[in-house]
Parts: C-alpha cells; structure tokens; sequence
C-alpha cells in the first residue's frame, strides 16, 4: 500500500475513530469480483474504498454531542444526520481529491441499493458476511433466508454506515484482509441465521458470540424505541425543545 494510501487512511481514522467508527480499505475490484455486474460499482477495479462502521461507543462519543450541538434537518433520520455531520467533517481533510459517500440507506430509483454494505465489509475484512451458502447442508427448504455481518469484537453490536470511495485514488499494492470467521461450527452459523431471520427483534442474534461492548442502556432503548417515536424519546432525554400542543 503505497504512502499516500496510507496517509488516507490514516486521516481517516484520526478523524473518525475517536467518534466511534471503524475505516476498513478495499478495492473497488474486491467487491465487484463477488457480485452481478447490476451491484457493481463503476469505479476502476484498484480505486481505494473504505468501508465505515458504528461500534457501540458512537452513541455517547458522537450522537449525543451531535444532538446537544446541532439543529436537525426535519424529516431525516438524526442518526444519519449524525454519520452524515462526521463524514462531511472527515471529507475536509482531502479538499484536492473527488471523494463518493454511498451511505447504506441510499437507494436507486428502482429501490436497488448504491452499495452492498454487507458485502463492502466482509471483503474489507471489516465483519465476516454469514450467508446461507455457508452452512451447506441447511435445514430451510424453499424459504428465503437473509445473511448478516458478525463483527469479531462486537459481535453484532455495530452497524455499517457507508462506503466512502476515493474515485481518484488506485491502490494496486493494497493487501486484502479477510474477515475473522467467528463462527466455524455450522451448528453456530444455523443458530445465527434462524434469530436473525426469525426474531430478529429481540437482538439475540447480536449475542452470538461474546462481544467486549455492547448498547448502551440509552442506545438499545432508542433503536428499539419505532422510528416514528423517537422524536418523543430525544425530547424526554431533553435533545430536542417539546413539540407544542396539539
């Protein structure tokens, strides 16, 4: 990974991992190789990427200053305010490079996804992507089963939040790191994939493995807490002004 490669990522995780995120590198090529062309990204096969994740730190180190400090735009999501505010504050530090966020809500006309961020982390080597294909001889029959990504630290306590590509930067000497495999039982795998497509509520899925930190109290009660109530919740935690009588 040549020196200006490195001095990218190196500001990047300056800036953003005392917020609680995670910066991963891959190469465009990475994750295209392992998708139809109708998911690839049109970037040159060795332009630098990186995937950026939450760990369960960012609600306390990044979301609450954000809430304290800033006005939110109305009808968007404040969690995505908040990565939005932090990624425009690390995109400041390369004001001579054309840099493309993708962020995982983001979707094309026809609904399709921008990015694949499950995808862009495992190849990243960020979170290993449990799918069905890795439990060979599975018990699901015709049923349609949903993959998800188990951080080798946090379990599944963390999110992903975007694709950051560096659309001018090729980094044909990058390394790939392949993700932890967490769970080489397929007994673990079976598990794993049956909470999270079956009781997916209830975060046992996360627990799949012992996780060195999770959600806080106040995070696990405002991801649980309806999207359309949270409002309320950050007005009772005294983030927002009361919303005025009807």
């Amino acid at each position: 990974m040549g020196a200006d490669h490195v001095e990218i990522q190196e500001k990047l995780r300056g800036e953003l991992q005392p917020y609680g995120f995670q910066v991963f590198p891959f190469q465009v090529g990475w994750y295209n190789e392992v998708l139809d062309p109708v998911f690839h990204l049109s970037y040159p096969a060795d332009t630098l990427a990186f995937v950026v994740l939450s760990i369960p730190s960012m609600f306390e180190k990044a979301f609450k200053p954000f809430m304290r400090g800033q006005k939110l735009q109305s009808l968007r999501d404040p969690i995505d305010q908040c990565v939005a505010h932090h990624m425009a504050m690390a995109r400041r530090l390369f004001p001579l490079h054309q840099i493309d966020v993708i962020y995982d809500y983001e979707l094309h006309p026809n609904r399709r996804p921008k990015a694949l961020m499950q995808t862009a982390a495992h190849v990243s080597g960020a979170a290993y992507y449990y799918q069905r294909k890795d439990v060979p001889q599975d018990p699901w029959g015709e049923r349609k089963m949903y993959g998800v990504c188990i951080h080798p630290q946090f379990g599944g306590w963390f999110a992903i939040r975007a694709v950051v590509v560096f659309s001018e930067v090729q980094s044909p000497g990058l390394e790939q790191i392949h993700p932890m495999d967490c769970l080489p039982s397929q007994e673990d795998r079976i598990c794993l994939l049956e909470n999270f497509n079956f009781n997916w509520r209830d975060g046992k899925y996360r627990d799949v493995l012992l996780a060195e930190e999770k959600y806080s109290e106040d995070q696990t009660l405002y991801f649980a807490t309806p999207p359309a109530e949270r409002m309320k919740l950050l007005e009772f935690w005294g983030f927002l002004p009361p919303s005025p009588p009807c």
